[in-house]
């Protein structure tokens, strides 16, 4: 399906994933093992929740043949992805011992220096998701799809056991459920919603930040939808408790697929009915009001503090753009 005007959705990262996901043929057996022995089949292959890629000539490719996925090491689960017009795709979770880890000292470092390599494959590298699309290493096609891999193969790998009895389950459905052998439970890959939302008043909204953000990066409040609770109403408990800001009404913008680890990320602009900042020091390192023109300076580069807008691959970008300019609901 093709879109004249593409939904806002669309332009966030990790979002384009045109794949059919041959939901009604997961239980056919028979047919999955044909896909997976068609030789236009392709594989992407997650180590320790990280992609593996290959350098080419080219650049960087993330789609390995059977052959090659098996090549790798030994191998825990494997997923149907779907298919395009040109063939099937699946995911493979590499086992944690196929990967080793190179110690790279920096006692200056202020984060983990060591890298994840394959053992012999000076060819491949082990990479961060969220590097993969900032760097732009790969279409967003791939990306979406590693996206879907990393999501559901994580699901997988911290979900061998039945939460009903304790039994170890069985892989199923072309590795879109788990079954329980002992009490029949079958268990399903989890998507958890987030709440994702830019309050506004008038010509301004509400940005915080917090300690782990980039150097003068504000972005926009979020937190995890509780039992119970509709979208609209963790989007006015989430900006009360980090703000103590009141909101009214609540409009839907854009979601978004996030996979650190399986989130779907629910991208709202809310109505801003009072205007006293009581940060949440617990959640927030900071949280103030910003003007249109500061918004867009800060896309710009030209904020006259350094302060930053947040990275284009998070819906938090879509979000804070569409609404500086006025292509999101406007209270």
């Amino acid at each position: 399906m093709s879109l004249a005007t593409p939904e806002a959705s669309a332009r966030t990262g990790y979002a384009i994933n045109p794949l059919d996901r041959l939901s009604e043929r997961r239980d056919d057996p028979a047919h999955v093992a044909g896909l997976m022995e068609h030789p236009s089949t392709r594989f992407v292959v997650v180590g320790r929740d990280k992609p593996i890629l290959r350098l080419t000539g080219a650049g960087y490719e993330a789609l390995f043949t059977r052959e090659e996925a098996h090549g790798l090491g030994a191998l825990r689960e494997t997923v149907l992805l779907g298919r395009d017009s040109e063939r099937a795709y699946f995911a493979q979770l590499l086992a944690d011992e196929a990967l080793v880890v190179r110690e790279q000292p920096d006692e200056g470092a202020l984060v983990d220096t060591n890298q994840l390599v394959v053992p012999g494959r000076p060819d491949l590298i082990v990479h961060d998701l969220r590097a993969v699309a900032v760097e732009g290493l790969l279409a967003p096609e791939r990306i979406g799809l590693l996206g879907q891999a990393k999501s559901v193969l994580y699901w997988h790998a911290r979900h061998r056991f039945c939460s009903a009895c304790g039994v170890r389950s069985e892989v199923s459905s072309a590795g879109w459920r788990r079954d329980c052998p002992a009490c029949r439970a079958m268990h399903f890959p989890r998507t958890d919603p987030v709440v994702i939302m830019l309050a506004v008043r008038g010509d301004s909204c509400l940005m915080g930040r917090q300690p782990r953000f980039n150097k003068g990066m504000y972005s926009a409040l979020a937190g995890f939808l509780e039992p119970g609770e509709t979208i609209e109403g963790a989007v006015r408990r989430e900006i009360r408790e980090e703000s103590a800001i009141q909101v009214g009404r609540v409009a839907y913008h854009a979601s978004q697929p996030w996979p650190f680890p399986a989130s779907i990320m629910i991208g709202c602009i809310a109505e801003a009915v009072s205007h006293e900042i009581e940060i949440d020091r617990a959640e927030l390192e900071d949280c103030r009001w910003f003007s249109r023109a500061e918004v867009k300076a800060m896309f710009e580069g030209r904020h006259p503090d350094g302060l930053l807008a947040p990275n284009p691959i998070a819906i938090a970008h879509r979000l804070v753009r569409d609404w500086a300019d006025g292509a999101a609901p406007q209270f």
